[in-house]
């Protein structure tokens, strides 16, 4: 393949996942500012007593969070 076709398709994807996108960086953001304030100092919870832990699961909270507000197209069948 080439590079332009690769970048144009990768530039449409982002384009098409944007929301989708954005909730994971903003979950994600959330996620990592709610191990450093509230966190959990025992190292019993298993989402909140590690950052990455933490991070990526609220990534993932947010990016389907905000994927419930993407507007659905129609298929021309």
């Amino acid at each position: 393949m080439n590079v332009i076709t690769d970048f144009c398709s990768m530039k449409k994807w982002l384009i098409h996942n944007k929301l989708l996108l954005t909730g994971a960086i903003v979950g994600g953001v959330g996620g990592f500012i709610y191990w450093r304030l509230v966190g959990c100092n025992s190292g019993t919870c298993a989402i909140t007593s590690n950052a990455r832990n933490s991070t990526v699961y609220f990534a993932v909270m947010g990016a389907l969070l905000f994927s419930m507000f993407k507007k659905q197209t129609k298929d021309a069948a």
